[in-house]
């Protein structure tokens, strides 16, 4: 891995987050070395402001590289270092560029509203009250919508972009794992063959395997 040598490199979030998990996903993937730097975001540090001026998490210091927006971030990981790991740039791309865009204005949107309706908003202080039907039923509705268009596709490709795991399979496993956490979402996974035969096959993988492990979860 050459070209990772000699690079100090350092991820600004926090272990739950799952945009930073996107990138830490991706860093074990590449095989890369890198350091967590936690963000308190009540209490933000001169130096993250620096690295991410609208104080959102991740951002990441690659060298004398600094970045943020997580999609901006594992976009350059996967280009700068295209030869560490596998190479998830495949060429041609038509399919990898539809799909990553497919899973930021599409999939992320789509679930990120229902995993905050089951997960987060229950558990915020003050209470934000048991999760509520109708709202669960909708965002349900939205996210199984999406996923039947991802499941007509995957019945006939391995990969989101054909046969080859890329970044756009990347992409989308922080989220994916959130899923499988929450039992309302993970039935719309399980409940599609194609989408939850990929979501075996990638979720399998070493690197992810190892992203999972350093994760801070609550006993079951």
């Amino acid at each position: 891995m050459a070209a990772a040598e000699g690079v100090s490199r350092k991820l600004f979030g926090y272990a739950l987050s799952s945009n930073s998990v996107r990138i830490a996903a991706l860093l074990n993937e590449k095989g890369l070395d890198y350091d967590l730097v936690a963000v308190d975001l009540d209490n933000k540090t001169p130096e993250f402001l620096a690295i991410s001026p609208f104080g959102q998490i991740p951002a990441f210091q690659d060298g004398d590289d600094t970045l943020f927006e997580s999609r901006a971030i594992s976009r350059h990981i996967a280009t700068k270092y295209r030869t560490s790991g596998p190479d998830l740039l495949p060429t041609p791309s038509a399919k990898l560029e539809v799909w990553l865009e497919v899973e930021s204005q599409h999939f992320y949107p789509a679930v990120a509203d229902l995993v905050y309706e089951l997960r987060v908003r229950p558990r915020l202080p003050g209470g934000g009250g048991a999760p509520e039907p109708g709202k669960v039923g909708e965002l349900a509705r939205k996210v199984a919508a999406v996923l039947d268009i991802y499941d007509a596709h995957l019945a006939d490709n391995k990969y989101l972009a054909g046969d080859q795991f890329t970044l756009a399979d990347v992409n989308h496993m922080a989220q994916l794992f959130v899923m499988s956490l929450t039992p309302r979402a993970a039935e719309l996974v399980a409940a599609r063959e194609h989408v939850k035969a990929w979501w075996d096959e990638i979720s399998a993988r070493p690197a992810w395997k190892k992203t999972v492990a350093a994760l801070p979860l609550p006993p079951a």
